[in-house]
C-alpha cells in the first residue's frame, strides 16, 4: 500500500489480511474478517426491521462482537447503546426501554440480567440475540448467518449513544444528531490526534477497561480508524496488562487511577520483569489521581503518563507528563476542538485565578439528553455546558479542579450517583430517611457509605442493616451497593428539607485529600 486511507472500512479493503484485532483469548482477527462481520450485522439488523436513526443495545464483555456492533452502527446510521454489564435486570430494562432499542444483543455471561431486562422492556423474542446460550434468546450467529459480507447500500454515519446518570438517579442517553454524511466523513480518528497519536506509525492500542465506558470505546474506535490494531482485555489484572504490553509492544491505552494504584502495588520483582518501554501514551482520566501515585507512575513509565479531563457529553483538557510536572495538579489545557471557561453562579465569566463552575464547549457538534429536554437546557450558558465541577483556570489556560460534583462518588474511575442509591434505600419499609456518599478506600479511591434513619417501629441493629443491604443488592448493581451502613436518630436537614450531607461525610475524610 503506497497510501494508507483513513477509516477502518477503506483500510480493510486496501489491506484485508492485516491483523487488526486480538481478542481476549488470543484469537487474531484480520481486517477482512472484522469488516465482513460488521457488514453482515448491518444486513441482519436491517432484516430485523432497523432503519436509519433506530437503536440497538448490547450487553457484552470486551470482545470482537462489541467492536463489530460499533462498526455496524457507525456505517448504517444506527445508534448503538452500550450497556454496563454490571447493572441488574431492572436497570438494564430502563436503558433498553428508554433508548427505544429494537434489538438487544447480550452475552450468556449476563443471561439473568439480560432476560429480566428484555422481559421488563417487553422486547419481542424475535429481537433478542445471545452470544452463547440464553433461554428465550436467538443465537447471535443467526443474526449474521447467510448474509452478504459486502458493504451495505445506503451507508451513512451513525453514533454511539452512551447513558450517563444524573442527579435524579435515572440514566439519560447522550444523543447526537445524525449528519447524513458518509461514515468516512465522520469524526473518525481525530480524537487521538488531540493527544499527539498519529495514524499507523507502528502503534497498537491496548483496551484494558470495559468498552461500555464512553472514553474506552471512543479511544478504541479512533485507534481502529487510524490503523492501530486493538488488543482486548476482558478482565483486567495488573500483571496480565504488563504481559500484554510486552507481548504485543502496545503503544497506547486508556486507564483510570485505580489501575495505576494496582500496578504500583505489584512486587518490584514482578514490575521489573516486564518490558513496558513500547508505551508512548498511557492516558488516564475518569477520576482524580493522587499526586504521589502519578509521580510514581511517571518515575516508572516515564513521560508517557498523560491526563485528560472530559465528560461523556464532551471535553475537555489535556496535560502531558511534562506539563503536569511543571504545574502539579493540573488536568491540562483545552483541546483544540474544545473551549474551557469558568463562570460564577450568576453566569458571569470569571478571570484567571478565580474559583467557579467549569464549563466546556465543543466544536464537533451538539448533543441532547434523550427524552429529557429540561436536563438538556439545564446547566448551559450559551453553547457551554457543565457537569458541575468547580475549578480554576490559571493565566496560561491550565485547569485545576478544586472539587467534583459535590455528591458524586467515584470508585475505581466509575461515577456512582447517590440519588439512585438513596431511592433504593427509601424503598425499604424500615427506612424513614437515607443518605449515601463516598468514603475513602485505599484501592478504589472511594466506596459507598449509607446512613439510614429508621422508620418508626423498627429497631436499628445488625439484623436490620443486613436486611437493608440485601434489599439494595436486589435493586442495584454491585458496585453501587453500600459497603457499610450506619443508623442515625434524625437525618440532618434544614427547615426546607435540604440535607446537610457534608456533616455526614466530613468525619470520614479527615486527613484525606478529598475536598468535602
Amino acid at each position: 500500500m503506497t497510501e494508507r486511507p483513513n477509516g477502518f472500512w477503506a483500510q480493510a479493503t486496501a489491506d484485508p489480511d492485516r491483523t487488526i484485532l486480538i481478542a481476549p483469548d488470543g484469537e487474531r482477527w484480520s481486517a477482512r474478517r472484522l469488516h465482513a462481520a460488521a457488514n453482515q450485522l448491518v444486513h441482519g439488523l436491517r432484516a430485523a426491521g432497523l432503519r436509519r436513526g433506530d437503536v440497538f443495545a448490547v450487553v457484552l464483555p470486551n470482545g470482537a462482537e462489541f467492536i463489530t456492533a460499533y462498526l455496524a452502527a457507525s456505517q448504517a446510521g444506527f445508534y448503538v447503546v452500550p450497556v454496563n454489564h454490571h447493572l441488574v435486570g431492572p436497570e438494564i430494562a430502563w436503558i433498553v426501554a428508554d433508548s427505544g432499542a429494537r434489538v438487544l444483543i447480550a452475552h450468556e455471561r449476563f443471561a439473568d440480567a439480560a432476560t429480566v431486562a428484555a422481559d421488563e422492556a417487553e422486547l419481542p423474542a424475535t429481537h433478542r440475540y445471545a452470544v452463547g446460550t440464553v433461554d428465550g434468546f436467538r443465537p447471535y450467529a443467526e443474526l449474521l448467518a447467510g448474509l452478504s459480507e459486502s458493504p451495505p447500500d445506503g451507508r451513512t454515519h451513525g453514533w454511539v449513544m452512551n447513558y450517563t446518570s444524573g442527579t435524579t438517579g435515572r440514566p439519560r442517553g447522550i444523543r447526537r444528531p445524525l449528519t447524513g454524511r458518509l461514515p468516512e466523513e465522520g469524526h473518525l480518528g481525530g480524537l487521538l490526534g488531540i493527544f499527539g497519536i498519529r495514524p499507523f506509525d507502528g502503534h497498537t492500542h491496548l483496551v484494558c477497561s470495559p468498552l461500555y465506558h464512553t472514553a474506552v470505546l471512543q479511544f478504541a474506535g479512533a485507534a481502529l480508524h487510524i490503523g492501530h490494531p486493538l488488543v482486548l482485555m476482558d478482565k483486567w489484572t495488573p500483571e496480565e496488562m504488563l504481559r500484554l504490553i510486552e507481548a504485543h509492544r502496545c503503544t497506547h491505552t486508556h486507564m483510570v487511577p485505580t489501575q495505576f494504584h494496582r500496578l504500583l502495588a505489584l512486587p518490584e520483582t514482578v514490575r521489573a520483569g516486564y518490558d513496558v518501554s513500547s508505551m508512548r501514551h498511557a492516558i488516564h482520566g475518569a477520576a482524580p489521581c493522587p499526586e504521589h501515585v502519578k509521580r510514581s507512575m511517571i518515575d516508572w513509565w516515564g513521560g508517557c503518563v498523560e491526563e485528560y479531563y472530559a465528560a461523556s457529553e464532551g471535553g475537555g483538557a489535556f496535560a502531558t507528563a511534562e506539563e503536569w510536572l511543571r504545574k502539579p495538579g493540573t488536568v491540562g489545557k483545552a483541546w483544540p476542538i474544545s473551549e474551557l471557561a469558568v463562570f460564577d453562579d450568576d453566569g458571569n465569566r470569571l478571570p484567571p485565578g478565580e474559583l467557579g463552575t467549569v464549563y466546556m464547549k465543543m466544536s464537533t457538534g451538539a448533543f441532547r439528553y434523550h427524552k429529557d429536554e429540561a436536563k438538556t437546557r439545564k446547566n448551559r450558558i450559551g453553547d457551554f455546558f457543565t457537569v458541575g465541577d468547580l475549578g480554576v483556570l490559571d493565566e496560561d489556560g491550565y485547569l485545576f479542579l478544586r472539587d467534583r460534583k459535590i455528591d458524586m462518588i467515584i470508585s475505581g474511575g466509575v461515577n456512582i450517583y447517590p440519588a439512585e442509591i438513596e431511592s433504593a434505600l427509601l424503598a425499604h419499609s424500615a427506612v424513614a430517611d437515607a443518605a449515601a456518599f463516598g468514603i475513602p478506600h485505599t484501592d478504589w479511591g472511594e466506596e459507598v457509605k449509607a446512613v439510614v434513619e429508621p422508620a418508626d417501629g423498627h429497631q436499628p441493629g445488625d439484623a436490620l442493616a443486613a436486611d437493608i443491604l440485601a434489599h439494595c443488592a436486589r435493586l442495584l448493581a454491585g458496585y453501587k451497593c453500600p459497603r457499610s451502613l450506619e443508623f442515625i436518630e434524625v437525618m440532618p436537614r434544614d427547615p426546607n428539607g435540604k440535607l446537610y450531607k457534608r456533616r455526614l461525610r466530613a468525619p470520614y475524610w479527615e486527613g484525606h485529600e478529598r475536598a468535602i
